[in-house]
């Protein structure tokens, strides 16, 4: 694999870093700015929001210019908006830092997705794509709780500042390693738009919602569901977190290794078994061992079909990738957004800790039925286009010249 997906890994680490870290310091945040805790949660919101809008925004602002120059740009923002959020002297400015480092989310895996793709043979696509993810997944498990560490032991403004020189590491990597890749000639932004009428490029996105959606129906409420169902103390909430990174690592890698494979088996295997050990979730959470296997699977299930997904848009979107690769990167934060209300709807209902667990098992099965779905209207249109067997093609007759 090239040694330019290494810087693109970087920059994921750095983003997954500062897009996960927050909700960890949030207590430490609050204090010091003298809000709630639910006013400090809308810097996880607010990042959220960021991405799903940031992801269109930043990439039609792209087309202009090259690739590389793109990526640079944005980590170029990833930066200021660190530093922002690690100087800043209220909360409405630590606000804007998020929102501002958060419009280079999406358009950076976007991007990213593209040129990972671009630099392998067709074959190993979604495996340099999920190199690339890998620094996300990273992120988690190593990123995350040493973030955590020292903004509880050294303050959070730290913690941030740390993360901005991440993202002048990840810029001078992009710049040094990744090759510059001018923009497709004849690609315009109507063309990128236009590939968003392809149905099986919004069934993949759809899929995309549903299917991490049910991963993080879950996971949002995993410290209330440990420490009041399965007795786990406070603590152990933050090593259990780095079992389901330890999960996402592996299944990132494996979903990207086998998608190159078969794309569709992977992606019926993986959300089909995510949907039923998201239902045994409700029962495995009541014991200490058999829940933190289940937390690692479900990590493991989840981020199996984030390369073939995202190979799959690419795939699919006919020569104007970018746009919808952005927007599938939006699709999970807005399946993390719907997926968390839903959770939190079920247990005001009085449902319980674990009733989170089914809104994810029933999100799940229904991108499985999509996956099914998208499948079929693929093997009809391959029908449609070829002919019948035993038909002969008329041919023109030929005219003797003398």
């Amino acid at each position: 694999m090239p040694l330019a997906l290494l810087a693109l890994a970087i920059g994921a680490f750095g983003i997954g870093t500062t897009e996960f870290v927050i909700m960890g310091l949030l207590p430490e945040v609050a204090d010091d700015f003298g809000v709630s805790i639910p006013t400090a949660g809308y810097l996880v919101t607010g990042y959220a929001l960021g991405v799903m809008f940031g992801a269109p925004l930043m990439t039609v602002l792209g087309t202009k210019i090259s690739q590389k120059r793109m990526l640079m740009l944005l980590m170029g923002l990833f930066v200021v908006g660190n530093l922002l959020s690690a100087l800043a002297p209220s909360f409405g400015l630590m606000l804007t830092g998020r929102v501002v480092a958060s419009l280079a989310h999406g358009a950076f895996f976007g991007i990213g997705s593209v040129v990972a793709a671009d630099l392998v043979a067709p074959d190993k696509r979604a495996g340099a794509i999920s190199l690339m993810f890998t620094g996300l997944t990273v992120a988690n498990v190593v990123g995350v709780p040493l973030g955590t560490l020292v903004g509880q032991s050294l303050g959070w403004r730290v913690t941030f500042g740390i993360v901005a020189a991440l993202g002048v590491v990840g810029l001078l990597g992009v710049a040094k390693l990744v090759p510059d890749m001018p923009k497709p000639e004849g690609v315009r932004l109507r063309h990128e738009l236009a590939a968003l009428k392809n149905v099986q490029v919004l069934l993949a996105m759809a899929m995309t919602v549903l299917g991490f959606g049910g991963v993080f129906a879950a996971i949002t409420y995993i410290a209330p569901m440990m420490t009041h169902v399965a007795g786990f103390a406070d603590g152990s909430v933050t090593w259990l977190l780095v079992l389901f990174g330890l999960g996402m690592v592996g299944g990132n890698l494996v979903g990207g290794k086998y998608a190159d494979r078969a794309l569709m088996p992977m992606l019926y295997v993986s959300l089909g078994a995510l949907a039923v050990v998201l239902a045994l979730f409700t029962l495995t959470a009541h014991n200490k061992i058999a829940a933190a296997v289940t937390i690692a699977l479900v990590g493991a299930l989840g981020f199996a079909t984030v390369p073939p997904l995202q190979k799959r848009v690419l795939d699919h979107a006919h020569g104007a990738p970018t746009l919808a690769s952005a927007l599938n990167i939006g699709a999970f934060n807005l399946g993390n957004a719907l997926s968390a209300w839903l959770g939190g709807l079920v247990i005001a209902a009085g449902l319980g800790y674990t009733a989170p667990n089914w809104v994810g098992a029933v999100l799940a099965a229904a991108a499985l039925a999509l996956a099914v779905l998208s499948a079929g209207l693929e093997r009809r249109e391959r029908a449609a286009s070829t002919p019948p067997a035993g038909t002969v093609t008329a041919e023109r007759p030929t005219v003797a010249t003398h």
